[in-house]
């Protein structure tokens, strides 16, 4: 199969990231690319993580095989029904949301019959963004979960995994509803508790907090961390996974009231249990190659 032509819709840290990671690897005929911004367009051509960028989207797939679209997901309906009508036949169409169940949902009836959509969702980013951030390691012995409907024609299907697999992924197959639920509570509902814990800090008393700025030691560093992330992205992540991450922040608020009971009450066997536990699941991470059990989690300070 002769490589394909690409277009990059949205250029930020996945986006150029992709870009960087299909030249890389020589898995691209063409990178044409997209952004709302006249200034990241003629960045990335800069960059030049693309060979070509255009004013609309439209003209970013004019000759596209493959359209990968990186912008929030409450951008990603309004993009697909300009440029589909313009298409050519038999073009996949993918994502790389952190939601997919809405994705599906909103692209599917647009479809036509004659584009394919295969949504995905690499689990790798930074807190960064912009074209500048990106780089082609980002997805390297990373997962990227896809969740093709039984509808989805095979060859797409198989195409779009081998390019993960191309970039350096590890590539998981998963039912739309079942990955929103694991992401509710992998992904989703830390970034809320750590947007939440800063946000209670920022309304601190002046000198308090400046206190806490300063002696920030890791766990709100971490905090800090995360909460930083893209905050269009996030607001679209919550409002279109609301039921998976309500579920989960139900059962987190549940735990998290039996624990205020124990410390209330002085029950150290109930907080030594759950901190045991907590402490497995830790070295399950590890072992499973999610992260490091270097000091400090392998940080450097």
């Amino acid at each position: 199969m002769s490589k394909p032509n690409i277009a990059l819709i949205g250029m930020g840290l996945i986006g150029s990231s992709l870009g960087h990671a299909l030249k890389k690897n020589n898995l691209v005929a063409h990178v044409s690319g997209y952004a709302r911004s006249p200034e990241t367009r003629a960045r990335a051509l800069d960059i030049g993580f693309v060979d070509s960028v255009h004013d609309t989207a439209i003209e970013a797939c004019a000759d596209a095989d493959i359209v990968f679209f990186n912008t929030p997901l409450s951008a990603i309906k309004g993009l697909a029904e300009e440029i589909i009508p313009t298409l050519k036949d038999n073009v996949i169409l993918t994502d790389v949301g952190s939601v997919k169940k809405g994705v599906i949902d909103e692209l599917t009836p647009l479809l036509g019959g004659r584009v394919h959509l295969v949504p995905g969702h690499p689990i790798a980013g930074t807190e960064e963004s912009g074209p500048d951030s990106g780089f082609a390691e980002l997805f390297d012995g990373r997962w990227c979960i896809l969740t093709p409907s039984g509808e989805t024609s095979l060859i797409a299907v198989e195409q779009i995994a081998k390019l993960w697999r191309d970039m350096g992924s590890e590539v998981e197959f998963m039912e739309a509803e079942h990955h929103d639920l694991v992401l509710a509570i992998t992904s989703h509902l830390p970034h809320l508790i750590a947007y939440n814990i800063v946000g209670t800090a920022s309304q601190l008393e002046s000198d308090t907090r400046s206190d806490v700025i300063k002696y920030s030691a890791s766990g709100f560093r971490d905090f800090t961390r995360i909460a930083s992330s893209d905050p269009i992205m996030w607001r679209d992540i919550f409002l279109q996974n609301k039921d998976a991450v309500l579920e989960m922040l139900g059962r987190f608020s549940e735990d998290l009231t039996a624990l205020q009971r124990a410390i209330r009450r002085g029950d150290g066997e109930h907080l030594e249990r759950i901190f045991t536990t907590t402490r497995a699941i830790r070295k399950s991470v590890v072992e499973a190659g999610q992260d490091t059990d270097a000091p400090n989690f392998g940080r450097d300070k």
